[in-house]
């Protein structure tokens, strides 16, 4: 088992290094909030320079595992505090659910109740690629509505994010209680826009790393903007295998997008198997306050093209001095003889 362990985990860590080596990317900030909300994918996008963001909520949980004869009841809620500083890709990331589990062992007939943190986290996550940076993707089509919105093949090339952090277990907790008080925990997030209104989000997770159980988990995500841009629709799958516990897990819900900086949720999902039998549902929402604020490039600094047309090869010599830089001279015969017209 231990040699399968270090496999995965070698197996993890080439693939973050072959990721991370070519790619440089920039965040792409939002007029909308860009919540991870209602559910657990996380996107590879961060929140923006000077953005602060909650995403919480209430949830609750029945879990009856059939074999053991056990039922429980969960309650808490979920909460996680984004911000993003120093660049605009750069995020810190603080996620935290406390819940109360009651549980009863049918077999014996007694009860037992246990109250702590499920998740209580700290990491960064950084974006290393964006398809959208380069500015002659991201024009539209003026001439056809077609070329704007049929799936494209360049349209599965995803957004890249690494996320590096730990996991933090305080005190006696009932629920992990032979884990470090901290562990690392590392990801890769990428995200990819099939279409105008279609968005496909998956990670690959690397919890506990170093503990008596490491947790490797994946998560695919895809949501979908409704005709009514301010809702939306997901459905996700969660993978996880640990020698602690293993299950697969299938989410759905709904957002609405009340304003520019909040938007409130509601998710519904379930496992598929009886070792435990999970159902289980969360109401939430996501509020930001924005202070971010664009970076003024100066005109040394901006590429050609990126302010205005491109120049001309020869625009300023001599004989160019009845064009403009950057208009060609059959351009500017047209604009002379249309300037013409309007003064006779």
């Amino acid at each position: 088992m231990d040699a399968c362990l270090n496999s995965n985990r070698n197996l993890f860590l080439i693939i973050l290094c072959c990721l991370a080596v070519p790619y440089l990317g920039l965040a792409q900030y939002t007029e909308v909030i860009n919540s991870n909300r209602p559910g657990l994918s996380v996107s590879a996008y961060a929140v923006g320079k000077g953005v602060v963001q909650l995403e919480t909520g209430f949830l609750y949980e029945q879990r009856d595992h059939i074999p053991l004869n056990q039922e429980s009841t969960l309650m808490g809620g979920d909460f996680v505090l984004r911000y993003g500083f120093f660049k605009e890709m750069l995020e810190v990331i603080y996620e935290g659910t406390y819940v109360n589990q009651d549980i009863t062992f049918t077999s014996f007939d007694i009860n037992e109740t246990r109250t702590d943190f499920s998740r209580n986290r700290l990491g960064f996550k950084y974006l290393l690629f964006d398809p959208f940076k380069d500015p002659e993707r991201a024009k539209p089509n003026l001439y056809s509505w077609r070329a704007n919105n049929k799936f494209q093949l360049r349209d599965l090339v995803p957004a890249i994010s690494v996320y590096a952090g730990a996991t933090f277990n305080l005190g006696d907790n009932p629920f992990y209680p032979e884990d470090p008080i901290v562990s690392p925990r590392a990801m890769i997030a990428t995200q990819s826009h099939l279409g105008p209104r279609l968005v496909l989000i998956s990670n690959l997770i690397y919890d506990r790393i170093g503990t008596d159980f490491p947790e490797m988990q994946y998560v695919i995500s895809v949501s979908h903007a409704l005709k009514n841009p301010k809702w939306s629709v997901f459905v996700e799958n969660q993978g996880i295998k640990s020698d602690r516990y293993a299950d697969n897990l299938f989410r759905t819900g709904i957002a609405h997008l009340f304003s520019k900086s909040f938007q409130a949720d509601l998710n519904v999902g379930a496992s598929i198997k009886n070792s435990p039998r999970r159902i289980f549902g969360a109401l939430g929402f996501s509020y930001r306050l924005d202070f971010h604020q664009d970076e003024a490039i100066s005109i040394d600094d901006q590429k050609a093209g990126q302010n205005g047309d491109f120049i001309k090869k020869n625009a300023f010599k001599d004989d160019s001095n009845n064009t403009l830089p950057g208009i060609s001279k059959k351009k500017m015969r047209k604009l002379q003889r249309k300037a013409k017209r309007k003064k006779n």
